[in-house]
């Protein structure tokens, strides 16, 4: 897997049938992958600094997560980000840890164990970040890549589920991707387009032709701005998979 990402990335918060119409029209120029679960770890201080900074749309703003591809397994690999954003450019570090040795390990003890330059630029953000496991999403992903424009990632996401992290809990040991709290509607999808270059011409008149606009959207910043920060509960609790959403 790559370890260093610069790309565009540009969000869109567009309904099933919107999803389903751009599907069949990019199906036929890019490659579709298998669907699969992915689970993520965020990291942030007492106080929520990172996210509250994040979600005041700064020039330059990081944030720090732990990403889980799949099921939870004792042969598991995960993978540490540092995903910084600066000019409207995304640029990710990843630096890839077998879970068995995040078991009782502080992501400070884990990122020490080796000098590598993702590494450093980790331990980095540590040295100036109080940060603690403070929230649980997960969601499902069916993802496109460009046949011909290689650098071109197509990607819809659904059933994002949230939950608070408990204090003193290790990681994804224990969390149930099928449990939590709901981020958008069952009828909402987050499409996101991730380029290195400029949009294909093809992809930017479907997306017109489809009414489909640009969004400011952040799975973290929804999840800290509506449900913790504000009190809201948009979405009541689904219990593996149970449609349970409020109107």
């Amino acid at each position: 897997m790559q370890n260093f990402f610069k790309r565009h990335e540009k969000k869109y918060l567009i309904t099933q049938d919107q999803a389903a119409a751009l599907q069949n029209i990019i199906s036929q120029r890019m490659n579709k992958d298998p669907q699969y679960l992915v689970q993520n770890l965020y990291y942030d201080s007492g106080n929520w600094d990172i996210i509250r900074k994040s979600i005041e749309k700064p020039f330059y703003k990081e944030k720090l997560r732990l990403r889980l591809y799949g099921l939870y397994s004792t042969d598991s690999q995960a993978f540490i980000e540092l995903k910084k954003k600066y000019d409207g450019i995304t640029y990710k570090r990843r630096a890839a840890v077998p879970v068995m040795e995040i078991k009782n390990r502080s992501i400070g003890e884990i990122i020490n164990s080796s000098d590598s330059q993702i590494h450093r630029e980790i331990a980095f953000f540590l040295k100036n970040n109080t940060v603690s496991e403070k929230v649980y999403i997960a969601f499902r992903r069916t993802a496109y890549t460009g046949i011909k424009e290689s650098d071109l990632r197509i990607t819809f996401d659904n059933d994002i589920l949230f939950t608070l992290c408990p204090r003193n809990k290790c990681c994804f040991d224990g969390f149930n991707p099928g449990n939590g709290r709901r981020i958008l509607k069952p009828s909402q999808s987050l499409l996101e387009i991730k380029t290195a270059i400029s949009m294909p011409f093809w992809l930017a008149r479907a997306l017109s032709e489809k009414s489909i606009f640009p969004s400011s959207f952040s799975k973290y910043g929804v999840c800290y701005a509506k449900h913790i920060a504000g009190g809201k509960d948009c979405f009541q609790f689904v219990n593996k998979g149970e449609e349970k959403d409020a109107a």
